[in-house]
């Protein structure tokens, strides 16, 4: 079993879902805590550029984003699985949907005055407005959802997940829980923890039912880690050889290629690297850093966008 290293900070939402697929799962890992707001110098270093949270390492490959990270924990340990058939096209389609919609109207709904302590864990005025500055350098130039909007939406996305819960089955899609419930699932913790506006969910009692049935799974065994040793066992490791699966190109790339990847949403941060993979739903660079040493990054291909340099 290989050793996962997951760098996340405790109130970020997105981590919630990993940490809940390693209690799913039973996957042992280790905790490097990192900063909820830029400078991140040991994760850019590990990364190349991309700073969202969380990130995941095994030895010197580095996972980005949740949906890449779902598919290779499921690769190491596929079962119990995340994408049961025949609901794995259904379940990945609904895990989309909540990480950007559903996500992203949460965070419009959350941010009020009242809920922001609650979120921020009692930081400073100062660090209140350093984070402000961060989120909104983040997203740039992307629409901005107005809490009337935010408010509608998401009494109407809790209307049509009551619905989905009131048969007699525990989880979104029957019997077991999949992919989709993580990723739903870490909207509505984040939503609960913002206390004071979290009374929107009495509309939906089966949610909340739902939501305490997959807190269970836990977050497994796990250690803390500094920085300063994932980043050595990053340099003193060598990326896994890279898999069988098919070369898929709409770029124009080849193996070899020196490129850039980014986002398509929010967080622009290019990643530039030898293109060392690009499948059907992944590519991978591999880039040299100081720190790092010789690192693979790796991100999904849905929600990111490849150009050559």
């Amino acid at each position: 079993m290989p050793e996962i290293i997951f760098h996340h900070y405790p109130n970020s939402p997105f981590s919630e879902k990993i940490r809940l697929i390693f209690g799913f799962k039973k996957l042992a890992w280790q905790s490097v805590i990192i900063p909820a707001i830029m400078p991140k110098p040991n994760v850019v270093a590990l990364t190349g550029g991309y700073r969202r949270t969380p990130v995941m390492q095994i030895g010197a490959d580095i996972y980005c984003d949740t949906t890449l990270m779902a598919d290779v924990l499921e690769r190491i340990a596929p079962t119990p699985a995340l994408y049961p058939e025949p609901l794995a096209g259904l379940s990945r389609t609904l895990a989309q949907w909540a990480d950007a919609t559903l996500f992203w109207t949460v965070i419009a709904y959350v941010f009020q005055p009242a809920s922001m302590p609650y979120l921020l864990n009692g930081l400073t005025q100062e660090q209140v407005k350093a984070f402000a500055s961060d989120r909104a350098a983040m997203r740039g130039n992307a629409p901005r959802m107005t809490l009337p909007e935010a408010t509608g939406a998401l009494t109407e996305y809790l209307h049509r997940l009551e619905n989905m819960l009131s048969r007699d089955e525990p989880f979104l899609l029957g019997s077991q829980p999949c992919i989709a419930d993580f990723s739903v699932y870490h909207c509505i913790w984040f939503l609960q923890l913002a206390k004071p506006v979290a009374g929107i969910l009495d509309i939906a009692p089966n949610v909340k039912t739902w939501s305490g049935r997959m807190a269970e799974f836990g977050h497994h065994d796990h250690e803390r880690m500094s920085a300063e040793q994932a980043l050595e066992i990053a340099r003193n490791s060598h990326a896994a050889a890279v898999d069988d699966r098919p070369f898929f190109d709409a770029q124009g790339a080849v193996l070899g290629d020196r490129v850039e990847i980014m986002p398509t949403d929010y967080a622009l941060d290019p990643v530039a690297g030898e293109l060392v993979q690009s499948t059907l739903d992944e590519f991978a660079v591999r880039r040299t850093d100081p720190q790092a040493g010789t690192v693979v990054v790796h991100f999904p291909r849905i929600g990111f966008q490849l150009k050559k340099i």
